[in-house]
């Protein structure tokens, strides 16, 4: 059990106004990738770290029949029947129907419940605010069944809602950091085998989220193209996934394949950056994890081309920002957010030029946040 948290502080009195005292209350994190992008659904290398932004869920039984109930402090209330087997993708209730649908698909039974929301994770800014929502959801159900699951366990279902219920052909990691993050730390993931291993970042350092307010809804065409061209040109390599693939065969690929070739480079290469990241963090080398993440920017702007104006912009302003050791963008890509490696003595003066040179560039207002590795799912007291 774990003491409540702002998010967690108004879930509860939603709940409240609603239905009286919640009966289970749970938590998950937000997440920010300092590096290893588009690598975990060709089953390769990513670094994330929780941040302390989370979402929170309160929930209680009822004897509605058939019918729960729940109400979200941004969108809304819905309402869902348990023998409904489908739900429009583009609602955001889609999520909770998922993670209920699919444990009932398992054998939970958590009969019908009053469910509240609210959270802190920016909400379309690329820090997995979908798969807090997903994975605090599923552990509350499985506290209200009295079910235990392993974290991972937990974190494949809420894939599974992704990819099959809201149309989102994602990969492992963002439930899978949010499910299992240690606190203090960030974690090198294998997401072919789910290895999970603390990494602490370089001392002297902290992590800065700029959010550049810009948003794209990633449940679209440009994320699944990418996703197939690396479909197929693991097909033209002859491995199971990129994770598998060598350099050398992926810049022999044919000029007719220039399109998926750039895509695979940039797996193959970015998985190399990831290792060599994880361990810069163990030799608590600052410099070499900030050249590798200014690398990664690199390879997904002109490679994987997932980038965008806002993000470029506010990632070349951050590199040349006080105290910056490495930024590049972070997420799915398009908009959202960034993150950099900052020393922590400059982390003010950093936030603070940052915000002021992406305005006078963009005329746009950057967030940015100053976030330690947070802890993973918990049950709240």
């Amino acid at each position: 059990m774990t003491n409540r948290t702002p998010a967690a502080q108004r879930a509860i009195a939603l709940h409240r106004e609603s239905w009286g005292k919640p009966a289970v209350v749970s938590r998950a994190p937000g997440r920010v990738n300092l590096i290893g992008e588009h690598t975990d659904y060709n089953g390769g290398y990513v670094l994330p770290m929780a941040i302390e932004f989370d979402t929170v869920v309160a929930l209680s039984p009822t004897r509605s029949g058939r019918r729960s109930t729940v109400i979200s402090e941004d969108f809304g209330k819905a309402a869902l029947d348990s023998k409904r087997e489908s739900i429009d993708s583009t609602h955001w209730a889609s999520y909770v129907f998922g993670v209920s649908h699919l444990l009932h698909g398992h054998g939970i039974s958590t009969g019908s419940w009053n469910c509240s929301i609210a959270t802190d994770v920016p909400i379309g800014a690329c820090l997995s605010s979908s798969a807090a929502l997903e994975v605090a959801l599923a552990a509350a159900l499985l506290q209200l069944a009295g079910e235990s699951w392993e974290p991972a366990e937990t974190a494949q279902l809420c894939q599974r809602v992704e990819n099959e219920v809201v149309g989102m052909p994602c990969g492992i990691m963002d439930p899978l950091i949010s499910a299992c993050a240690i606190a203090g730390h960030a974690s090198l993931i294998d997401c072919r085998l789910l290895d999970v291993r603390p990494r602490r970042l370089p001392e002297g350092t902290v992590t800065a989220i700029l959010d550049t307010t810009t948003r794209r809804e990633l449940v679209d065409s440009a994320y699944a193209d990418r996703r197939s061209a690396c479909g197929r040109a693991a097909d033209w390599l002859g491995v199971a996934a990129l994770r598998d693939a060598r350099l050398d065969d992926v810049e022999r690929m044919p000029d007719e394949l220039a399109n998926e070739r750039r895509r695979a480079r940039h797996v193959v290469t970015e998985n190399e950056r990831t290792l060599e990241a994880a361990q810069a963090m163990c030799e608590d080398d600052a410099e070499a994890l900030g050249a590798l993440m200014n690398a990664s920017h690199v390879s997904l702007r002109d490679d994987y081309e997932v980038s965008g104006p806002a993000l470029d912009a506010i990632v070349e302003i951050a590199q040349t920002s006080p105290g910056c050791i490495g930024a590049r963008m972070t997420g799915g890509g398009f908009a959202g957010c960034a993150v950099a490696l900052v020393d922590t003595e400059a982390a003010n003066a950093f936030a603070s030029a940052v915000q002021e040179s992406y305005r006078v560039t963009t005329g746009f207002d950057a967030r940015v946040w100053l976030s330690r590795p947070a802890a993973g799912a918990s049950l709240l007291d």
